[in-house]
């Protein structure tokens, strides 16, 4: 499968918000496993906050993730986030499961100066309700935000 191709031209480097969708390997259904899913929702926050990205909402489905970030400096690099995002959270569920836990690439879309996030956001957090997982997004815990709580989004949006 190849990669999705990213913009010609563009640095992907500064204060830019991105929609990005990467999908566990053999699209497993791995994150049915809450305590896996978590350690994972913590070490994407961690990388977001060392790489210089706000993490604005996201969400493990059981064989995916919808991330939506923020560059917070004129260095942020979106590609290496991600790497590093992918990386250090697939380290060691590779070490104990003997096989890697995030497939290659990922789909991303650049939000323009006047897309509104929190409509994207909203996208995000309601997926587990198109899925059938759950009534409301407050009772999926794989779902929320560095920046605001859950219950400021839902609030929000309804």
């Amino acid at each position: 499968m190849s990669r999705p191709p990213r913009i010609d031209g563009f640095s992907y480097l500064g204060r830019y918000r991105y929609f990005v969708t990467f999908c566990t390997f053999d699209r497993r259904d791995l994150f049915t496993d809450i305590a896996l899913g978590q350690a994972i929702v913590l070490q994407f926050r961690r990388t977001c906050r060392e790489k210089k990205f706000a993490l604005l909402a996201y969400c493990l489905m059981p064989d995916h993730v919808h991330l939506l970030v923020e560059g917070r400096s004129e260095a942020s690099d979106f590609r290496h986030l991600i790497k590093s995002m992918k990386q250090s959270s697939g380290q060691r569920f590779a070490a104990k499961s003997n096989h890697p836990l995030w497939q290659d690439g990922f789909h991303d879309r650049v939000l323009r100066k006047d897309d509104d996030a929190r409509k994207i956001a909203k996208y995000i957090v309601e997926n587990p309700i198109r899925a059938g997982l759950v009534r409301s997004p407050l009772d999926y815990p794989l779902s929320g935000s560095a920046v605001w709580t859950l219950e400021e989004l839902v609030d929000s949006l309804w």
